[in-house]
């Protein structure tokens, strides 16, 4: 038997993570936050998973911000 993933990102999908992300701060909030292109100049979930996915210094900066959203969630 395994024992429970501690990762508090396991079971999370990107397009979940972006979207709760972008319900709480906005796109303009998010490319404050993250200024990344894709997050600035007409925005979509679509063309951001998009570059996420190929973009992993990106991907880990958008993962960084949802944890620290989670832990002032606390």
């Amino acid at each position: 038997m395994t024992s429970p993933s501690r990762d508090p990102l396991h079971g999370i999908t990107l397009s979940a993570l972006l979207t709760e992300l972008v319900a709480r701060h906005g796109w303009a909030g998010l490319a404050q936050r993250v200024p990344i292109r894709c997050f600035q100049h007409e925005p979509s979930l679509k063309s951001s998973l998009a570059f996420l996915r190929r973009t992993p210094w990106a991907r880990e900066k958008v993962e960084a911000l949802y944890l620290e959203s989670l832990g002032s969630d606390r």
